[in-house]
């Protein structure tokens, strides 16, 4: 491209800058987690019986908080939209830069389908009715609201998560008078190898629960997607991730140890409501009413955040040439429209197959395949370009990012073990897109190098902001 159609090339593909500060960036990352801790990460209980999943869940703590402190680092250093996409690029080129992007992608594009199956659920279980207008509904009127500009988005978003949060809080306070240890260990103990009263099933069944523990923090890795919208990246998009996993952290301890404490471990991971069986089961009836109804609040926020987060994620591909350049347009209020309506409809469609279990276990193994390559790039990041600018930088450097690889891996196995079906099928999606990109856009990229790129963006900003 030359000099000038790079400046007509980006000046069509701007995102509002000092959209957000540190604060709507935590509310963010704590709004793509926030429906985990309503349900699903118990039935990893189920799997393993309450100590198991608490290793589990350990585990996948500590794998999070190393990624997220590795993030914070490379977000500081490199604020793209692109979030993992952008700092893999730079890592390990255009290709290692792309099939990390398509992991995230496949995560991003499946978990609004599979959560905006829950809240249909959650829907009929209020009012009575359901089905795939329902799920259309939710699309129309939350893509919508992005269309408004992000600013305006992550506002919403910061409400209804508090919603969510307040519903937490509240079942936490009247759940610890209830709590007995003797009920999390009230699971039958069977003959697996291990096997023990603390861990029921053994060490099959902790490897097995390890996708349930990642649902406690799934996705909290893209708030860096929010970059490009944040007022002073290189200090808010650290802060903001770090602050949304620590709060992560306590919202899941109040609800890993009080609701089984309270409820008994063996109903916790059979019921599909834990909050609110819990509170109905200690007798607390009418807050349990209250938590029904703000647990589908904590559903439409994740539901609401992850759309944001796809959308600005196909905006960065796109606008670097791995997927339809069209995509990454964006309209008089610097929102990227078609990167919000183009997999919209897609997830839409995949809502259609009412299996919302799978297609959240083919996001998570999108997750972790991300993951491990995220982590990969800031081990080569710190080797290869050790004099890069770091306004953060990640305490205990390579040695903090490789056990988040080490054990972005295993939880990816921990998906095989728990359903195998969901793996395979997720290869398959992988290898579809990175054919697509061997054999088609690898060649069209917009710039060779991240590098290139953001020099073309820099100059297109300058060039609009001096004829503003």
């Amino acid at each position: 491209m030359s000099d000038q159609i790079n400046k007509e090339y980006l000046a069509k593909r701007q995102l509002k800058r000092g959209s957000a500060g540190w604060i709507l960036l935590a509310g963010l990352g704590v709004s793509y987690v926030i429906s985990g801790d309503f349900a699903g990460w118990n039935f990893g209980i189920a799997e393993a019986g309450w100590g198991g999943f608490a290793i589990a869940a350990a585990l996948m703590a500590v794998m999070y908080f190393t990624l997220v402190l590795s993030l914070a680092e490379m977000s500081a250093a490199i604020p793209a939209a692109g979030g993992g996409y952008s700092f893999a690029r730079q890592a390990m080129g255009p290709t290692g830069g792309y099939l990390t992007g398509l992991a995230v992608l496949i995560e991003y594009a499946l978990a609004p389908a599979a959560i905006v199956i829950f809240i249909g659920s959650a829907v009929e279980a209020l009012l009575g009715f359901n089905g795939p207008w329902v799920y259309a509904a939710f699309y129309l009127v939350f893509i919508g609201i992005h269309l408004a500009g992000a600013g305006e988005a992550l506002k919403v978003m910061m409400v209804i998560s508090g919603l969510a949060v307040i519903a937490i809080l509240a079942t936490a306070v009247a759940l610890i008078g209830d709590f007995d240890s003797s009920r999390l260990f009230d699971v039958a103990v069977t003959d697996a190898a291990g096997a023990s009263e603390f861990m029921p099933m053994g060490w099959y069944g902790v490897w097995a629960a390890l996708p349930f523990g990642m649902w406690l923090f799934l996705a909290v890795e893209g708030v860096p997607l929010a970059a490009e919208e944040a007022k002073d990246p290189a200090k808010d998009v650290p802060k903001g991730i770090i602050g949304a996993m620590i709060f992560l952290l306590f919202t899941a301890l109040l609800v890993v140890f009080l609701l089984a404490g309270a409820a008994g471990a063996d109903a916790m991971g059979k019921s599909a409501v834990p909050l609110v069986d819990a509170l109905n089961f200690a007798g607390h009836s009418s807050l349990a009413t209250a938590v029904n109804v703000l647990g589908l609040a904590g559903l439409i926020a994740s539901f609401f955040s992850i759309i944001y987060g796809y959308s600005r994620l196909v905006f960065a591909l796109s606008r670097a040439g791995y997927i339809p350049q069209s995509l990454s347009v964006t309209d008089k209020r610097k929102v990227p429209a078609r990167a919000l309506i183009v997999p919209g409809i897609l997830g839409f469609l995949a809502s259609l197959t009412g299996e919302g279990d799978l297609m959240l276990a083919m996001a998570v193994v999108g997750a972790t395949v991300s993951y491990a390559l995220m982590a990969l790039s800031h081990i080569l990041l710190r080797i290869k370009q050790p004099n890069m600018e770091r306004p953060y930088k990640t305490p205990g450097g390579i040695v903090t990012s490789s056990i988040a690889f080490v054990l972005s891996l295993l939880a990816l196995t921990g998906v095989y073990a728990y359903d195998p079906r969901a793996f395979f099928y997720t290869l398959v999606l992988f290898a579809i897109g990175a054919a697509y990109y061997f054999l088609y856009s690898k060649n069209r990229l917009v710039a060779k190098t991240p590098e290139e790129e953001f020099d073309m963006l820099a100059a297109a900003e300058a060039d609009l902001a001096a004829t503003a």
